[in-house]
């Protein structure tokens, strides 16, 4: 064979397999699997979790939660089986479905142990029973026997272990909970030792009743005012467009005069001081008086000089800043005019929020529910302080708890990281369509399904990291609060730095994830490679990113605070007709809080939107530049943000060129040697010497 077929034959496979390797930015129709391992493994941590479930409906911990027990181990409303070793236990308790409690105020929440006796009744007390007579009359004509089983219902008044056997004398009238069956008092003012640490803020518990008849006086308002929020911040995002560019730069001129005056106020606060100083001292011996002035004095102006210099560098540092970036806050304006329109084109994305938000919801309910089974699972154990049996976790089944834990925060940032993935998914397919009148029916829908059958793994890796660094810092911020007022300063400020760094950390990572999130879904490749690319991209464009990051989330920011204060504002008005204003606090409360929740949820999807578009656009500009067959993808108003730069480009450019041509016509000047010289009169067109005379050299005439 011929030695220079074979060399070509390999060079064209060479370049074949670099066309095949080399990725062309842009959303891929053939896509294949992401990330595999780790959607197996995804899979069978859900399996475990369902399993734990399974795990307290099997041991009956389910059953004893919803039902309830006694403190014998019993469970109410069907037949038991003896516990060894602990009495009144094995009962048939079929007619008895209600939990009763004697001292129903004597239940510590917090340490989730019950020091009141707890039985099984046929019916709760619905009237108030105020003698041990009330009580015989009570388990006589209802069946239902509020004392210990070993105690006969007809000899309630002559017992002498009535006092400790029996429930505390008045037994408030009760009624049960519609799916757990306790037996709950109607008045719950025997809670107020639970409710002190909430409303410690109220010295008279008339304001609280007003408060709470306020909210309930003013429910409709509330509902209302929650609807008007939530229709602001939909309207909101589409109109953002419009007001962006006036917020943007109304935002930075308040940031810089707000940064000049405190400089100035600085700088005249510290002359003033050096000038006339500041005669506040006590009354002292007027040697000591005038000493303490001295220190005094020299103390405070070496302040005010480190506040004023620190405050002038941060000024000077500002205008800088403001100065090489204030190109970029255009591309910042740009970005969200093109945001709006994204919105318009893909209206499903304003309901994002609500799918993210009942996602999560169930599966907190899910987990909470789940949390409560295993509460009440276990192995039977008397209390040593109380006697009481419990129900705990031993062995290595206590390790399900943490397991359970871990499983709140993976899946939570797992379905977090859907949505990422969703919008991220169309708003790329939104970008790389030229014309948009051919985009898919439903570009939401097409990226659901294109997450769910591709990169289901990829999602699942991205959230697992994100679950690495969250842990300890919750660990973390646990210890810290346990220890609160018990640990020395340097312990104090150790943890305090570490949460400070995991959570830069965490907040790091959540945005190169979405970022690879959007590489994904643009070139269908795994996690790893998805974020390197992206995170070359980005360092190429630091600047454009510190500058959209900075001024884009405070925008937003203030867009948040737009739609709580209007919200608080339409509430006051609707409020004004209840003349007690103390009823006011709390509905205003919930509507403000309501209110920023709903805005943050909504402008999160856009300033993801923001995100997504900014990661196209530095693709686009990177590898097309307009000519025939690199056509740009962009939006117009982020091409008349090109054609801008370029335009200034190229003046720089040519103003670069001229002083370069001015420097080498000097340096060519410079070893010209005169050929003749001789005296002539001036002419307008010669450049003459101070004494009129010329250089001639060739053609050319040089005073």
């Amino acid at each position: 064979m011929d030695p220079k077929r074979l060399s070509s034959s390999s060079q064209q496979q060479v370049q074949l397999r670099k066309k095949r390797t080399k990725r062309e930015w842009r959303p891929l129709e053939d896509r294949s699997c992401t990330d595999l391992p780790w959607f197996l493994l995804f899979t069978v941590f859900c399996v475990g979790m369902g399993s734990i479930c399974g795990f307290t409906i099997v041991t009956g911990g389910a059953a004893r939660l919803v039902f309830g027990y006694d403190s014998y181990g019993n469970t109410c409303g069907q037949r038991n089986e003896l516990i060894e070793g602990v009495r009144l236990s094995g009962l048939d308790h079929t007619d008895r479905k209600f939990v009763f409690f004697l001292d129903p105020c004597n239940i510590d929440i917090v340490q989730r142990k019950i020091k009141s006796v707890a039985l099984c009744v046929s019916l709760c007390p619905a009237e108030e029973l105020k003698t041990y007579q009330d009580l015989k009359r009570f388990g006589m004509v209802n069946g239902s026997e509020l004392c210990s089983y070993e105690l006969a219902a007809h000899k309630y008044p002559s017992l002498p272990e009535r006092i400790d056997k029996c429930p505390k004398l008045p037994v408030p009238p009760s009624k049960p909970l519609p799916v757990f069956n306790r037996c709950t008092p109607v008045d719950v003012s025997c809670y107020a030792k639970f409710a002190e640490a909430v409303v410690t803020f109220v010295g008279d518990s008339s304001v609280l009743h007003r408060l709470i008849a306020g909210v309930a006086a003013s429910k409709e308002i509330i509902i209302g005012l929650c609807v008007l929020a939530l229709a602001l911040s939909m309207i909101l995002m589409v109109i953002i467009r419009y007001i962006s560019a006036v917020l943007v730069w109304i935002l930075t001129s308040l940031v810089v005069l707000g940064s000049l005056a405190g400089t100035g106020v600085l700088w005249w606060l510290y002359i003033d001081h050096r000038l006339y100083g500041n005669d506040t001292s006590p009354k002292l011996p007027k040697e000591a008086k005038e000493e303490m002035k001295a220190e005094l004095s020299a103390d405070s102006g070496q302040a005010l000089l480190v506040y004023a210099v620190s405050a002038t560098v941060f000024t000077i540092i500002l205008l800088l800043l403001m100065l090489f970036m204030r190109k970029r806050v255009a591309l910042t304006i740009a970005l969200f005019h093109v945001a709006g329109k994204v919105f318009i084109h893909l209206p499903l994305l304003t309901l994002q929020p609500f799918v993210t938000f009942l996602a999560l919801l169930l599966f907190w309910i899910y987990w909470i529910l789940v949390l409560l089974f295993l509460g009440t699972s276990g192995n039977p154990e008397q209390n040593e302080e109380t006697g009481l049996t419990e129900f705990r976790l031993t062995g290595p089944l206590q390790y399900l708890t943490w397991y359970h834990a871990v499983g709140l925060v993976w899946i939570s940032e797992f379905i977090l990281a859907c949505q990422q993935m969703t919008v991220a998914g169309a708003v790329v397919t939104y970008y790389f369509t030229r014309d948009k009148n051919r985009l898919p029916v439903t570009p939401i829908l097409s990226s659901v399904l294109r997450l769910v059958r591709y990169h289901l793994g990829t999602v699942a890796k991205g959230s697992f990291i994100i679950t690495l660094v969250k842990i300890p810092r919750l660990i973390l911020m646990y210890i810290h609060n346990q220890l609160k007022g018990r640990e020395n300063v340097c312990a104090r400020l150790l943890l305090k730095t570490c949460i400070c760094c995991l959570w830069c950390l965490e907040k790091c990572l959540n945005y190169l994830n979405q970022n690879a999130y959007a590489a994904t879904a643009i070139n269908s490749t795994s996690f790893c490679t998805s974020a390197r690319d992206a995170f070359v991209i980005l360092v190429e464009n630091a600047l454009r990113v510190a500058t959209i990051n900075a001024i884009g989330d405070f925008v937003l920011f203030l867009a948040k605070i737009l739609i709580m204060t209007s919200t608080a504002f339409a509430g006051v008005l609707l409020l004004n007709y209840q003349r007690d204003y103390t009823e006011w606090l709390l509905p205003l409360i919930i509507v403000c809080l309501f209110s920023f929740l709903v805005a943050h949820c909504f402008l999160s999807i856009f300033e993801i939107v923001v995100d997504v578009l900014f990661l196209c656009f530095a693709i686009d500009t990177k590898y097309n530049d307009g000519t025939p067959g690199k056509e740009f993808f962009m939006d117009k108003a982020l091409m008349e943000f090109v054609e801008s730069s370029r335009r200034l480009g190229r003046a720089a450019e040519r103003g670069r060129s001229r002083v370069k041509e001015a420097v080498s016509e000097g340096a060519e000047m410079k070893p010209m040697k005169y050929v003749h010289l001789r005296a002539t009169a001036p002419k307008p067109s010669q450049i003459l010497t101070p004494r009129g005379v010329e250089l001639q050299v060739g053609n050319k005439l040089i005073g």
